[in-house]
């Protein structure tokens, strides 16, 4: 297992710049990405699908690995074609991510997250498979983040603040951005896909809820479940990048169905959705590609 990284000023923005160079280094000379995709359970096959597509594994650039089924561990570059024969946009997508519940503290958790912004993206995608709480969720449902609720217990922020990465009381009033959103459900009505919007919270797991766990979730205004992402997404705004969060259902919490909960029917089902994921991710990032791009020099993606 990787050492955690110290939260001591200047450590953390050490280990970000150190994996941020070996991300360029792996990139080609006239990169520029603008995105970086995190990509959830059963999701990964999104990364292959890149134009000019390349990729390195997790430990070549100091990012640990995650031992969960689904959760491969390469970093992919490539490109997603534009609309209507647009160039299109460059990213880089993780196909998986480490969790708290694999041992590790939260400041390595996001250390991808960070690396990637640092490297020059600045907007950040986090997909997750989540479980269903809000009434009306369905196995295979897409849904899109609006709000979190940290029930971790624990804060990617925790420790002295290094003013290199982001302020020491970041506001986190709209962690996931609204013009992304508005972006995402223009092009998810486009393409008939029904894509409500909910609020996601963040448990540790790795042991799924409990049926009155659920019942309190649901009454703090829960709608989803999972063991990742906002960790994610408090790092990314810390940093400045804007926050775009989709889950995909694939299973109804506790108490909610008479089904046991398994790791199996995550995946199972994510793979279900894909066609509907990859479409939408595809369409998504063809549009923010027709967007200006940013201008030089951006608070964090340049060292």
């Amino acid at each position: 297992m990787r050492e955690p990284i110290s939260t001591t000023t200047g450590a953390v923005a050490l280990a970000v710049k150190h994996a941020a160079d070996k991300i360029r280094a792996f990139l080609p000379a006239a990169a520029r990405p603008r995105v970086g995709l995190v990509l959830g359970s059963g999701l990964g096959e999104y990364a292959e699908r890149l134009g000019d597509a390349r990729s390195i594994g997790y430990p070549e650039i100091g990012f640990p690995a995650s031992k969960v089924v689904g959760h491969r561990g390469r970093l992919f570059y490539g490109r997603v074609p534009g609309a209507e024969g647009g160039s299109g946009i460059e990213a880089l997508v993780m196909q998986g991510r480490v969790h708290s519940y694999e041992g590790h503290e939260l400041s390595t958790v996001v250390l991808p997250i960070r690396a990637l912004i640092k490297a020059g993206c600045e907007v950040i995608i986090l997909t997750n498979a989540a479980g269903g709480i809000a009434p009306g969720l369905r196995p295979g449902q897409l849904v899109l983040l609006r709000d979190h609720i940290n029930l971790m217990g624990d804060s990617p922020l925790r420790g002295e603040n290094d003013p290199e990465l982001g302020p020491r009381f970041p506001d986190m009033t709209a962690v996931y951005d609204r013009g992304l959103r508005l972006l995402a459900e223009r092009v998810a009505a486009a393409q008939g896909l029904g894509l409500p919007s909910g609020v996601y919270a963040g448990c540790l797991g790795p042991q799924y809820e409990t049926p009155a766990e659920v019942r309190m979730l649901r009454s703090l205004g829960a709608d989803l479940v999972g063991m990742s992402t906002v960790p994610e997404a408090i790092a990314a705004r810390h940093m400045g990048a804007r926050v775009l969060g989709l889950s995909c259902v694939t299973n109804l919490a506790a108490g909610l169905t008479e089904q046991p909960l398994s790791h199996d029917e995550v995946t199972e089902t994510a793979a279900l959705a894909r066609t509907d994921f990859l479409r939408l991710l595809d369409g998504i990032l063809s549009a923010f590609g027709a967007e200006p791009g940013p201008e030089k020099g951006s608070a964090h993606g340049q060292s």
